[in-house]
C-alpha cells in the first residue's frame, strides 16, 4: 500500500443531505468515537498532511486500520476537510477583528450569504446574547478594515448595527511549533 498523504484531500464529499456542516436533511446522530479515533483527530488537526503511516505509528494501529478509520471519520462527517493554518500577519493581513452584528429578525440566511462574500471573512457564527452574529475578519490594514465595516457591512440592509473588536494578539491552540506539544499534550507528528 502506498504511503498516502492527507494533503490533497482538501475537499471532502458532502454527506447525504447537503454540504459538510450544513443543516440540510435530517439530523444525524453523532457516531461514538473511541480513544484511537480521538487521537487520530488530534494528530490530523496538528498536521493535516501527516501520512497514513505516521498516523498509524502514532496511534499504534496498522496502516490499513488507520486508513479505514480516517475514511470512516470523513464519510461520517466528523472530519469535514483538511486546511492550512495561516499566519495572517505574514500573509499580508495584519489587521484582524471580531465584529458583532445585530440583524433583522429571520434574516440570518440572507445575511450569512452576503457575509461570505466579504473579502477577509474567516468565520461567521449565529449566536445568542446581546448581538446576533459574530464575524471574524482579516484585512491588510486598519484602513481596509474601516472600509469593510463602514461601507460594506453597514450597507447590508438587514444589518441594524455593528461593533468592532480589534484583535491585538492571537494564540492558535492547535499550534505545535517549537517547544510546544500538540493538542492534549500529544507530541507533534515527526517528519519522515
Amino acid at each position: 500500500m502506498p504511503d498516502e498523504q492527507m494533503a490533497g484531500a482538501g475537499s471532502v464529499p458532502a454527506p447525504p443531505g447537503g454540504a459538510p456542516g450544513s443543516s440540510a436533511g435530517p439530523p444525524v446522530a453523532p457516531r461514538p468515537l473511541d480513544p484511537i479515533d480521538r487521537s487520530i483527530m488530534r494528530l490530523l488537526q496538528a498536521d493535516g498532511r501527516a501520512s497514513i503511516r505516521s498516523v498509524a505509528e502514532q496511534v499504534h494501529v496498522s496502516r490499513a486500520n488507520a486508513y479505514a478509520r480516517i475514511n470512516r471519520l470523513i464519510d461520517d462527517g466528523v472530519i469535514r476537510g483538511f486546511t492550512a493554518r495561516v499566519n495572517h500577519e505574514r500573509a499580508g493581513q495584519g489587521a484582524s477583528a471580531y465584529i458583532t452584528l445585530k440583524i433583522v429578525q429571520n434574516s440570518w440566511r440572507t445575511v450569512r450569504e452576503q457575509l461570505r462574500e466579504l473579502p477577509g471573512a474567516a468565520h461567521i457564527a449565529l449566536v445568542s446574547g446581546d448581538f446576533d452574529v459574530l464575524l471574524l475578519v482579516h484585512t491588510p490594514d486598519n484602513r481596509t478594515l474601516r472600509e469593510l465595516v463602514l461601507t460594506r457591512l453597514q450597507a447590508i440592509p438587514e444589518v441594524l448595527s455593528t461593533r468592532t473588536l480589534l484583535v491585538f494578539e492571537e494564540t492558535d491552540l492547535l499550534d505545535t511549533g517549537p517547544g510546544g506539544p500538540g493538542p492534549g499534550g500529544a507530541p507533534a507528528i515527526a517528519e519522515e
